[in-house]
């Protein structure tokens, strides 16, 4: 892997995640450092594998990261229309009176790039073997190659900056396959936007909602035009319609949610994933859109609570270094899967708001949180009337419901369960 340059990627939501009573002890933002993803990239017990309510979906169109199925070309051929996407859960219906709701949890991943150590396949692997679904929310710039880098024109920064690095042109490659394999798989591929600016004045907190279309529509152009950009006009295409897949995504850092909104409800995205800090309860809408936001969950060891992502976890370990004391990465991987779990119990026994998990594809600590993540889903995985799904999946479930029903289990606080249970709660 070559080595990039190592930038503190600050900045996210100390203040509201203190007002949370999170401590401001470890930074509640991301890091850039080697590689992509780097900077800030099934269920059992008679739970279907996603929201839906029967089983997944027909299975047809391959969903083991071999030869896409044919489809009708776009462009210049990047990407492909093969028609309604492989492996998602039946259609959802709402939920019936007195009905317990399902633990959704989500597992996303910013940047979503492959640089060579495996770590996107072993997740799409994991998911495969849990009925798992996931979001996957792309850098653009992941699918650019570093020689026409000047393509990018980055909002309020010069041509070809970037605060993550581009990837060697076998990485991009690498990244497509994932990403083919991903898509068949049932998996949602969403945005992290480009070139990850958190401080400066070019910094995506200072963006107006123009910048952010502009980011997006380049974000959108490197992925449906990566032929055009590198030549390889001998590669399958990406096996879907990105402009009408592309439902949501999560800025970088966390920053400039409110004018991203503007931009992402006028086109058509059903969800934001970039509020920093939310508490563990149902979701609401934001000027139109689902907010679904990273959560501050227990931290073991502490009074404060610590943010849903191993970026978060690592900042209130070894103080932001991605290379602390190797001596303590026992305790520290064992305090992580703890915290995630912790997170995933209190919903599970209480409220049953969705769980949100944020992840970048790194081996920060010896690997530490990679591993604490995938015990952490295996964990959830086999326990009754959850399922593992992406953000698309359960913005699906959402939109299913009935207003009034999802008004009540808004109304349960973080740890509060339903008053007489669940039977007596949810009926008329």
């Amino acid at each position: 892997m070559r080595a990039m340059s190592r930038r503190a990627l600050l900045g996210a939501g100390v203040g509201a995640a203190a007002a949370l009573g999170t401590s401001a002890c470890g930074a509640l933002g991301e890091i850039g450092d080697q590689g992509p993803g780097t900077a800030p990239g099934g269920t059992s017990g008679g739970a279907s594998p996603g929201p839906g309510d029967g089983a997944g979906g027909d299975g047809k169109g391959g969903g083991t990261g071999g030869t896409p199925p044919p489809g009708r070309p776009i462009g210049d051929g990047s990407t492909a229309d093969t028609g309604r996407q492989p492996r998602q859960p039946a259609r959802p219906t709402p939920l019936e009176p007195g009905q317990t709701p399902p633990q959704f949890v989500v597992f996303s991943w910013d940047g979503a790039g492959e640089v060579g150590n495996g770590l996107f396949p072993r997740f799409l692997d994991l998911a495969r073997e849990h009925g798992a679904g996931m979001t996957f929310f792309l850098s653009g710039i992941y699918l650019l190659p570093e020689s026409r880098k000047t393509l990018y024109r980055p909002p309020r920064n010069s041509p070809g900056a970037s605060d993550i690095g581009y990837l060697t042109d076998d990485h991009i490659k690498d990244t497509l396959e994932n990403l083919r394999r991903a898509w068949l798989e049932g998996h949602e591929i969403g945005t992290h936007f480009n070139g990850h600016f958190c401080g400066g004045s070019g910094s995506v907190g200072n963006w107006t909602p123009k910048d952010w279309r502009d980011e997006i529509d380049q974000a959108v152009k490197f992925v449906t035009e990566w032929k055009t950009n590198s030549g390889w006009t001998d590669l399958d295409p990406l096996p879907f319609d990105y402009r009408r897949e592309l439902v949501g995504g999560r800025t970088p850092c966390l920053l400039g949610q409110d004018n991203l909104l503007p931009t992402a409800r006028k086109l058509g995205w059903r969800y934001d994933a970039s509020s920093p800090g939310g508490r563990q309860v149902w979701p609401s809408e934001r000027q139109g859109l689902w907010d679904l936001p990273l959560q501050a969950i227990p931290f073991p060891g502490h009074s404060f609570e610590v943010l849903s992502m191993d970026y978060n976890i690592l900042a209130n370990q070894s103080k932001n270094t991605t290379q602390g004391v190797p001596s303590r990465y026992p305790g520290w991987k064992k305090q992580a899967t703890e915290a995630y779990l912790a997170g995933f119990t209190r919903a599970y026994e209480t409220n049953r708001a969705p769980f949100f998990v944020g992840n970048h594809f790194e081996q920060w600590n010896g690997g530490i949180y990679m591993d604490a993540v995938e015990d952490a889903l295996k964990e959830m995985a086999g326990k009754k009337d959850v399922r593992l799904v992406s953000f698309r999946q359960l913005v699906d479930w959402l939109d299913a419901q009935d207003p009034e029903i999802l008004s009540k289990l808004r109304s349960l606080s973080v740890g509060e369960s339903p008053a007489g249970g669940w039977n007596s709660f949810l009926r008329p």
